[in-house]
């Protein structure tokens, strides 16, 4: 097995290639090497909400993956970005049942929103770093800087869109919104009304 190298979720930005993706971007944890990776709209979804510590309505597949787990008494150790084979990334998912490790196959994008529930590490490989990552300079940390303000100003935006209106409301019709915002899966508006209800709090 190659030395692994440890890695952190930087951000998510919308996808320039192709429409409806999203760009997750992994950092070598006190390092200069930056992965990212495509993927889906879903997967974006699944990871941000957990992120988010937004609990939706009903749960998610990546949330009945760990029900299922817990239920039948294995553990999920780490996630491994294992392989590069012709632009695209592999995943595996390290777990432990009664001592035995066992290494499931995964996409990436559904590794790493599995590990964000069981709050495990993220790991690669100097190989797949050395093949697909890029190096920042040392205007690389204003860039990453920049990538995590970009996140954090679409977040910002919508906030700012809707927080003179929120501010209007009592908080038992938040509450109303928070469930109703949970019920039709809009967590982007919920985590605002979350944030408001916090902020009075």
């Amino acid at each position: 097995m190659p030395d692994k190298v440890k890695m952190e979720i930087l951000g998510l930005s919308t996808g320039q290639a192709q429409s409806g993706s999203f760009a997750l971007v992994l950092g070598e944890y006190g390092g200069k090497r930056r992965l990212p990776i495509i993927i889906g709209m879903f997967e974006a979804q699944s990871i941000a909400i957990e992120i988010e510590s937004i609990v939706p309505n009903r749960p998610m597949t990546h949330d009945l993956f760990k029900s299922f787990a817990h239920h039948f008494d294995f553990q999920v150790k780490e996630i491994l970005i294992s392989d590069l084979k012709e632009g695209v990334f592999f995943a595996k998912l390290v777990c432990d049942k009664e001592g035995k490790s066992v290494e499931i196959d995964s996409r990436p994008s559904d590794a790493i929103a599995i590990g964000l529930r069981f709050g495990i590490d993220i790991f690669t490989t100097d190989e797949i770093l050395n093949e697909a990552s890029v190096v920042i300079s040392e205007q690389g940390d204003e860039k990453d800087m920049d990538l995590m303000k970009k996140t954090k100003d679409s977040d910002e935006e919508l906030k700012n869109k809707t927080s003179s209106k929120l501010e209007n409301f009592s908080s038992e019709k938040l509450n109303d919104l928070l469930d109703k915002a949970l019920e039709d899966e809009d967590y982007e508006r919920a985590a605002t009304l979350r944030d408001e209800l916090n902020r009075r709090n």
